[in-house]
């Protein structure tokens, strides 16, 4: 008979994590991760108090899938690369949305992903109170913008001129949007991921003002 391999707290997380992906934050419970591993429920009490710990690992196997930005590095490339690594973590675990922040007893990958970022921050010339509202408004854009990613009625396989096109918006009505269709969506091979980058810029010419303005 194969021996079984042990259980483990780093084998729950990565099972709690495809139990996740597969079917949301609400499928995750001791009893599923448990199935996930061939184990009885009770036997993840040893390694794991129960779901709320489980659910503040989870967060932190998430940060930890987002590479730390380097303090001395230039802060607007580090934005910039951490801002796109950001977006695919939570692209590929949407579960995440609503867990990386939520969380009351954050582990260590998440404060050190944390202290980094203003570590990285400061370190570039940012005052502290400027740091945290950019560290704010940088991960609100993150957040926002894959939320509207993930919930929109069409994706880039399928394509957006079907959705633009079954709008049938009359231009006497709404002449702007129908004018916004048809000159950047319609025959113009319109993916709404675009928009990330430029959003993102915005952000950060608007912190790259503030941070000049904050030395005179």
């Amino acid at each position: 008979m194969a021996q079984r391999t042990p259980l483990s707290r780093e084998r729950i997380v990565a099972a709690a994590m495809r139990v996740a992906d597969d079917g949301g934050l609400a499928a995750v419970s001791m009893r599923n991760v448990a199935k996930a591993l061939g184990a009885e429920a009770m036997s993840l009490y040893h390694h794991v108090s129960g779901k709320e710990e489980l659910l503040d690992l989870l967060a932190d196997a998430a940060f930890e899938e987002v590479p730390l930005v380097e303090i001395g590095a230039p802060w607007r490339a580090a934005m910039t690369s951490r801002a796109d690594a950001m977006r695919a973590v939570l692209k590929a675990h949407p579960w995440a949305l609503g867990l990386l922040e939520s969380r009351s007893n954050p582990g260590p990958a998440v404060i050190r992903h944390h202290d980094r970022v203003l570590g990285l921050l400061r370190h570039d010339g940012f005052e502290l109170a400027l740091a945290a509202h950019a560290y704010s408004v940088l991960d609100a854009y993150i957040y926002g913008f894959v939320l509207t990613e993930l919930s929109l009625p069409f994706t880039p396989e399928v394509g957006a001129d079907a959705f633009a096109e079954g709008l049938e918006l009359p231009a006497d009505e709404f002449p702007h949007l129908a004018e916004m269709l048809e000159r950047m969506v319609l025959g113009h091979g319109y993916d709404y991921g675009d928009e990330f980058g430029y959003g993102l810029d915005l952000v950060l010419d608007q912190l790259e003002l503030r941070r000049a303005a904050q030395r005179g």
